[in-house]
């Protein structure tokens, strides 16, 4: 049987050369990067030196940057940090229906805690629009939070114009960008944003591994409190050869974003035309963005086959892909965000998501798109 990964929204396979650097550093350094001897200096030598190249791969100084154990944590300590540290001290905060639960699941706690917390619909497509957040905005609100691009459809964020309107009226701006990081330049200090979340693993890096940058205007609260690591906003030992492995994995991303756009593109083509030529284009469904999106994702629904069913059936066939939904009790609940494009129950309950990727090949594609053939062929003689 064959094993072909086409989920690579979810974490992708660590880079030959991130895994080289990371085996070196784990088998030359142990050292603390607290300590004042020369083992700990040489291990916070390394520690500084990955920072400063994932901060120049940024466009961000060496100070404005976090070293956190992923994207969750990054969330976390961006929206929890920046409101109970942040310039004002406003409790309403605006995000959408469509962001990763790491946020979603913050607010509900700051909701909680006595904040309020507005939720933005989008549109079919799955975009925020730039009139909705200018309504939402309060005399209290002190925080907006918009994903940069969306995990499982791909749509693409206005983050520049929702930027610029938080600039204008002194609201903090947060971005999550762990899925956009390694599709989308970034530049932090030429975006309107304050603090933006990044995850080494969805750029095959480590996976633990992640960061959050902060402007240096900004004031943020820890969440863990013990050393002084981090200037004081995330105590903690530093993950030696996480920290190497992620700057090597982002140094390898910036090189090669145009490469792997126009990679993407192709893949992408190339599975849509086997698609329409091998179960024909009235038999599915693309869900997304047509415009504003990351080539990578794929998100689309068969409206003749329930999402378990072909997840299922494509995991017997050695195909990796993925919902999009949480796992509940060894169930699956409809998709959160497909929920607030407001699809049909038809296209809501039968999606999958496909994702490309280091080490995916057109040859994979062919076989995939014949598997799904089969499987709505087998589901139709049923009938």
């Amino acid at each position: 049987m064959r094993n072909i990964y086409l989920d690579h929204a979810a974490s992708t396979p660590i880079h030959p050369e991130v895994a080289k650097e990371m085996l070196s550093v784990m088998q030359t350094q142990f050292g603390n990067a607290s300590s004042i001897h020369a083992f700990g200096r040489k291990a916070k030598r390394t520690v500084n030196g990955a920072r400063d190249q994932i901060a120049a791969a940024l466009g961000c100084r060496s100070d404005e940057l976090v070293l956190t154990s992923g994207g969750t944590e990054s969330d976390n300590l961006a929206l929890f940090g920046a409101i109970k540290g942040g310039r004002n001290k406003g409790r309403h905060i605006i995000t959408t229906e469509i962001e990763h639960h790491a946020v979603l699941h913050t607010c509900e706690e700051l909701e909680r805690q006595g904040y309020e917390v507005t939720y933005l619909p989008v549109d079919s497509h799955g975009r925020v629009h730039l009139n909705q957040i200018q309504e939402a905005i309060k005399d209290d609100t002190a925080l907006i939070s918009v994903m940069y691009a969306n995990n499982e459809v791909g749509t693409i964020q206005p983050i520049e114009e929702i930027g610029r309107l938080a600039r204008e009226q002194g609201i903090l701006f947060h971005v999550d960008a762990v899925q956009a990081l390694g599709s989308l330049p970034i530049n932090c200090h030429e975006l309107p944003v304050d603090l933006v979340s990044f995850s080494a693993h969805k750029i095959n890096g480590p996976q633990g591994m992640g960061a959050l940058y902060v402007h240096k205007d900004v004031a943020l609260d820890p969440l863990l409190f013990g050393g002084l690591q981090e200037r004081k906003r995330r105590a903690g030992t530093e993950n030696l050869a996480g920290a190497a492995g992620f700057a090597k994995a982002i140094q390898l991303a910036v090189a090669e974003l145009e490469a792997k756009h126009v990679r993407d593109e192709q893949m992408r083509r190339t599975f849509l035309d086997l698609l329409r030529s091998q179960i024909g284009e009235e038999h599915y469904v693309v869900n997304g963005d047509p415009d504003h999106r990351l080539p990578h994702i794929v998100n689309v629904s068969f409206p003749e086959c329930g999402t378990e069913t072909m997840l299922m059936n494509l995991d017997m066939d050695g195909i990796a892909v993925a919902s999009g939904s949480a796992c509940t009790s060894g169930s699956l609940e409809p998709s959160h965000v497909l929920a607030a494009m407001h699809l049909p129950q038809n296209l809501l309950t039968t999606a999958i998501r496909f994702s490309f990727g280091l080490g995916n090949t057109n040859e994979e594609l062919e076989y995939t798109a014949h598997k799904i053939e089969t499987i709505l062929q087998r589901i139709r003689s049923r009938r």
